[in-house]
C-alpha cells in the first residue's frame, strides 16, 4: 500500500488469519465437529458451504486451504465462465506435476448454470480439482443433483447477537482495526442487533459510524446504518419461506404473527401484489365457506393495494390478514377440489348421461339426448331423484365443517343429501326448506 492507496475495509483487515479466529460457526469447527475432524485428518474432501451473506464463507474456505497446504484458486460465478474453469483446471494440472494439491473456491456457485456447473463434474470427480462453492441459496434447488452427490454440504449460521458484539469490540482492540475509536455500550448493543448476523456488515456499518463520531454513539451508528431493511432474497429460499410464515400464521388464527410476517415480507421489498393474490387464496383455501365475505375482502385489499401502491395500500394488507386470521376457518372446498380433480385425472373420461345432455336439434332428441331430464321448478322430487353423476360413479366429495357460516351450508348440506337419498330414508324425501338466497 502506498500513500495514495486507499486502506483496506475495515472488514478485510479483520479477516481472521487462522481457523482459531473465526467468530460463530462453532457447530463445525468445535470439538469433535464436522471441519475440525476433517482438519485433523489433513484430507479435505469438495465442499458446499451454505449460507446467509457476512457469516464467513469465503474467509473460512481460504484458511482451510492453508490449513491442508493446497494452493487456492478463488473465481466468483458472476463473472466467471467456462474458460476460467479451463484456466484452472490447467493450472491444477501444472501444480499436480509438483504434487500440489489445488482448491478452486467458486463463489456464489448458485449463479453457474447447469452447463457451466456440469464443466467442473470430470475434474471433481478424478480429484484434480477439491471444490469449495459458496452459496446463500439453498443447494437443494440451485446446484446440479450430481456436482452436489459429490460435495458434502455444510449449513453455516448467522452470528449471534453476542458474536457479533465480539467481532466489533476485537474491532476497537485490534491494532488492524479502529485503533483510538471508542464506542458507547449502546451503540454496539444496537449495532449487534441492527446487523442481523451479518459479520460484514457490522464491521462496515462501524467503520462508517466511527468517522462520524468519536465515541460511536446510537446515533451515529443509525447514521451509518441507514434504513434497516429485513434480508430477503426476493427470488430465494427466504422468500418462500416467509410468505409460507405468512401462510400459517393466518390459518392458526395468530394474528401478531401473521402481521409480523407480513411486516418482514413488505420491508424486505416484495410485490405487494403478490403478496395481495397470496392473501386471496388463503381467503379461498384456508376460510373457505366458513366466512364466504372473507374472499371478497381480499380481492378489495387486492385493488386497493394496487390502486394507491405502497405504504398506504400495505394498510389493506394488513386489514386483511387480521381479518382472516381472525376468520373461522374451513378447507372444505379445498379438499373437494383435490377430490374433483384426483377423480377426473385418476378414473375414464364417462359419457354425460343422456339425461343431462343439452339437446338443441331435433336428431340430438331423437338420440334420446335430454329425454327423461325432470326440471327442478316443475318437479322437485323427481329432479332430487335423478342421478347427476356418469353411471355407476358414486362420490363423496364435499364435507363441510360446523366453523361459521359453514354450519348453516352443513345443515342445507344434510336436507339435499336426504332428499337425493344419500342417507338412510332419502327416497322418501322429496322437498327440502328453500335455502337462503346467498347459498
Amino acid at each position: 500500500m502506498t500513500l495514495f492507496d486507499p486502506p483496506a475495509p475495515l472488514a478485510e483487515r479483520l479477516r481472521p488469519r487462522t481457523v482459531s479466529e473465526v467468530v460463530g460457526q462453532t457447530h463445525l469447527l468445535g470439538p469433535g465437529k464436522p471441519l475440525s475432524r476433517v482438519l485433523a485428518s489433513g484430507r479435505l474432501g469438495s465442499l458446499i458451504l451454505w449460507g446467509p451473506p457476512g457469516v464467513g464463507k469465503t474467509t473460512l474456505a481460504r484458511l482451510l486451504a492453508g490449513e491442508v497446504g493446497a494452493h487456492f484458486i478463488a473465481l466468483s460465478a458472476v463473472s466467471a465462465g467456462v474458460k476460467d474453469v479451463r484456466e484452472a483446471t490447467a493450472e491444477a494440472e501444472r501444480l499436480r506435476g509438483r504434487g500440489q494439491k489445488t482448491i478452486l473456491f467458486l463463489d456464489e456457485i448458485h449463479r453457474f448454470n447447469k452447463a457451466q456447473q456440469d464443466a467442473l463434474l470430470p475434474h471433481v470427480e478424478s480429484g484434480l480439482l477439491t471444490l469449495i462453492g459458496a452459496t446463500t441459496e439453498n443447494p437443494s434447488f440451485e446446484v446440479n443433483p450430481a456436482l452436489r452427490s459429490r460435495a458434502r454440504t455444510l449449513v453455516l449460521e448467522a452470528l449471534s447477537q453476542e458474536e457479533v458484539r465480539g467481532l466489533l469490540e476485537r474491532a476497537l482492540s485490534d491494532p488492524r482495526g479502529l485503533p483510538g475509536i471508542t464506542a458507547t455500550e449502546e451503540a454496539l448493543d444496537l449495532l449487534s442487533r441492527l446487523a442481523d448476523g451479518d459479520a460484514r456488515r457490522a464491521l462496515s456499518t462501524l467503520e462508517v459510524a466511527s468517522s462520524l463520531a468519536n465515541p460511536v454513539t446510537p446515533e451515529s451508528v443509525t447514521e451509518a446504518f441507514g434504513r434497516h431493511l429485513p434480508q430477503m432474497d426476493k427470488n430465494g429460499e427466504d422468500f418462500y419461506n416467509l410468505i409460507s410464515a405468512l401462510h400459517k400464521s393466518v390459518r392458526a388464527s395468530h394474528v401478531d404473527g401473521a402481521l409480523y410476517w407480513l411486516a418482514r415480507m413488505l420491508e424486505g421489498g416484495a410485490d405487494g401484489l403478490y403478496v395481495a393474490r397470496r392473501i386471496v387464496r388463503m381467503a379461498a383455501e384456508d376460510i373457505g365457506l366458513a366466512d364466504p365475505q372473507a374472499l371478497r375482502l381480499c380481492i378489495a385489499a387486492r385493488d386497493t393495494a394496487e390502486f394507491l401502491g405502497s405504504p398506504e395500500g400495505d394498510l389493506a394488507l394488513a386489514q386483511a390478514v387480521i381479518y382472516l386470521a381472525l376468520a373461522p376457518k374451513s378447507n372444505s372446498v379445498y379438499v373437494a377440489w383435490k377430490k374433483a380433480l384426483d377423480a377426473v385425472r385418476d378414473g375414464e373420461t364417462l359419457p354425460v348421461p343422456l339425461h343431462l345432455r343439452n339437446a338443441p336439434t331435433a336428431l340430438m332428441r331423437q338420440q334420446g339426448y335430454g329425454k327423461g331430464y325432470a326440471y327442478y321448478f316443475d318437479n322437485p322430487g323427481g329432479s332430487f331423484a335423478q342421478n347427476y353423476l356418469p353411471d355407476g360413479v358414486q362420490l363423496g366429495l364435499y364435507h363441510p365443517t360446523g366453523e361459521g357460516w359453514e354450519a348453516r351450508v352443513a345443515e342445507r348440506w344434510r336436507k339435499l343429501q336426504h332428499a337425493h337419498g344419500e342417507d338412510e330414508g332419502g327416497q322418501d324425501a322429496a322437498v327440502i326448506d328453500t335455502p337462503p338466497a346467498h347459498v
